[in-house]
């Protein structure tokens, strides 16, 4: 693996870990889950299946900030607005 593509897979793995923190069912829940997905991936050598994956993972962190906002707005709408 090329090291700007090291450089890309670790910064992609720091990105999720924190944006699993807050994850729905639980951090350890999601942590491990994360590093099943990238210990099944670690033997691929082929830097166009490496981008792949990236933008897979660029992808999943764009629906885990849908997931936080949605979260957040739900709760904005439950104080200020009532079922009326």
């Amino acid at each position: 693996m090329a090291n700007s593509l090291r450089g890309e897979v670790l910064n992609l793995y720091k990105n999720l870990l924190y944006l699993g923190r807050e994850y729905p069912k639980g951090a350890d829940y999601f942590r491990s889950r994360l590093k099943a997905a990238f210990l099944k991936n670690k033997d691929v050598k082929d830097p166009e299946k490496i981008k792949e994956l990236i933008a897979r993972g660029e992808f999943v962190i764009k629906e885990l900030e849908a997931l936080y906002f949605l979260r957040k707005y739900r709760a904005l709408k439950q104080r200020y607005y009532s079922d009326n």
